[in-house]
């Protein structure tokens, strides 16, 4: 992972969407079903929006069925930071970007093997960087 990035509200303001900056500043979430990667089949990496952290591997990507990307493992446990969320009248654990300390989702144990984890994460906190073979496929 790179340096930490560390901007004023007014920055990250400046360089994200309305959307982007409630979920990864304000810990907000988008509609379930809603988000533009949740039904992406495509190889590659998604990235955190708000400084290009590497999260998550489209290899882990699932369908959970819970309205938003849903992976089984990040990219890296050094990429990600998880805290306890006890908001909403419910306990969750809360995932993040290390790099920008953005809000992603939340994480709980109602995954796939062989992790049994299910990240949950909101669409507008990811940048989808498609694999450069997949990408040539195309053509």
């Amino acid at each position: 992972m790179k340096k930490k990035v560390e901007k004023s509200n007014k920055e990250w303001k400046e360089n994200l969407t309305p959307e982007e900056f409630h979920i990864l500043r304000e810990k907000g979430t988008e509609p379930p079903f809603s988000g533009e990667h949740l039904d992406n089949k495509k190889k590659g990496l998604y990235l955190c929006v708000g400084c290009q952290n590497k999260l998550f591997s489209s290899e882990t990507k699932f369908d959970s069925g819970s309205g938003w990307p849903s992976f089984s493992e990040s990219i890296s446990d050094e990429n990600i930071e998880l805290k306890e969320d006890n908001s909403m009248g419910m306990r969750r654990i809360e995932v993040m970007c290390a790099r920008c300390g953005g809000h992603l989702g939340h994480v709980f144990d109602d995954g796939p093997k062989p992790t049994g984890k299910r990240f949950c994460i909101n669409s507008a906190a990811l940048q989808f960087k498609v694999d450069k073979k997949e990408s040539e496929n195309e053509k």
